[in-house]
């Protein structure tokens, strides 16, 4: 059991799949700060600051009326935080959005590379094998 497990750690999928676990860790943190500090603050100048993160209902309790999602919580109100849901998918849509063009830009990247490899003059070959053959027999017939 010891050696299969050595083998399965061994093998380049487990370690490639690692590294990209680690890799998308760390764009997680770059991508939700791009989101969080850079984007966000942009539409919400354009959209006149509109946060629907503390936008709820109370299902059950007492909450002060103007009360923030946070207070309202802490109340112990039973409360439908619809806000902070809309936020989370509007900040999924930026988030996949930026992913997107992330991966179009290295899509380009990557067909480009692949244009400049195909369009290398090939070096000239030498004769086949059958056209050398052919070549002795030719001279063996003379």
């Amino acid at each position: 059991m010891i050696n299969e497990f050595k083998d399965f750690i061994a093998k380049g999928n487990v370690m490639d799949m690692a590294v990209g676990i680690i890799i998308g860790a760390a764009f997680t943190a770059i991508v939700s700060s791009l989101v969080g500090d850079l984007i966000n603050p942009i539409i919400g100048l354009v959209s006149g600051g509109v946060d629907f993160t503390n936008k709820y209902a109370v299902l059950a309790g007492e909450v002060p009326a103007g009360a923030s999602l946070e207070a309202a919580r802490e109340a112990g109100a039973s409360i439908f935080a619809y806000g902070s849901f809309i936020m989370a998918v509007i900040n999924f849509l930026i988030i996949a959005f930026v992913v997107f063009m992330l991966v179009k830009m290295v899509n380009r990247a990557k067909d480009a590379a692949a244009k400049e490899e195909e369009a290398a003059p090939e070096a000239p070959k030498g004769p086949t094998q059958e056209e050398l053959l052919a070549e002795i027999l030719v001279a063996l017939k003379k």
